[in-house]
């Protein structure tokens, strides 16, 4: 399982309530290079809090949103400071979409446009300034939405991977292989021969945020309850095997 050791990671643990299982997450940042991703194009629904007191404050934000790529419908009540989005967009797009009026705005629920079958978030806050949210929405019976936004990464490609194990008593060591039910070899998120656990990659841009919306066909919002979330950062390859660290974590 271990290979060489790398300089710094990070790594956090977060319960959540899903009906009635618990949702376990991990985020680990350590080495990564290449991959692949499977980006969405299927709209959902986003409902933000948005601080407005005037129907002018309305105007102003659908102005910023209506007519935008990847935007298909804004509604608006001032009343209730609520905006719904429906956008292939990440939500941390359509966040800064908002907020390039000058309100603040904060992002309350995500929905599928048909059918929702589960749905499942994680807050990410490591050491150091690495910190995040990253989100599980089970569009169809094939198909998973994961939308996420991750702030303090090394810039470049990260690997995103689902490990079998929750248990966090050894650290990122006690985490398992990648999620394998089918025992297949490993590969991408186009791959029919691929870990389900193999999510491909996300890119941090220069300022260390990676802000990301995939789809995938294997992984289902059920398959995470328990299991954990790795975000690589340095150099990995497409073997199937976690480094050993040195980590920290805080529930």
């Amino acid at each position: 399982m271990a290979a060489a050791g790398c300089r710094n990671s990070w790594l956090v643990s977060v319960s959540r309530k899903v009906g009635s299982y618990l949702f376990n997450s991990v985020f680990i940042a350590q080495a990564a290079t290449c991959g692949f991703k499977m980006e969405s194009e299927r709209p959902t629904k986003l409902e933000f809090a948005v601080q407005m007191t005037c129907e002018s404050c309305a105007d102003k934000v659908r102005a910023a949103l209506e007519g935008k790529s990847g935007v298909q419908s804004v509604s608006i009540d001032v009343g209730r400071e609520q905006v719904l989005v429906e956008s292939a967009l990440t939500s941390a797009e359509v966040q800064a979409l908002i907020e390039s009026t000058g309100r603040r705005a904060v992002l309350k629920g995500i929905g599928g446009s048909e059918q929702d079958l589960g749905a499942a978030v994680a807050m990410l806050e490591g050491v150091g300034k690495i910190q995040g949210v990253v989100r599980f929405l089970q569009l169809s019976e094939d198909r998973c939405l994961i939308d996420g936004t991750v702030d303090g990464l090394e810039p470049g490609l990260h690997g995103l991977h689902v490990h079998t194990l929750g248990d966090l008593t050894q650290d990122c060591n006690s985490c398992g292989e990648h999620y394998n039910p089918f025992g297949r070899q490993h590969g991408g998120p186009g791959d029919s021969e691929r870990h389900v656990g193999d999510l491909g990659t996300i890119v941090a841009g220069p300022d260390g945020r990676a802000s990301f919306r995939l789809e995938d066909t294997q992984l289902k919002v059920w398959d995470v309850i328990g299991r954990s979330l790795v975000v690589d950062a340095g150099r990995t390859t497409l073997v199937g095997q976690l480094p050993s660290l040195q980590t920290h974590w805080k529930p």
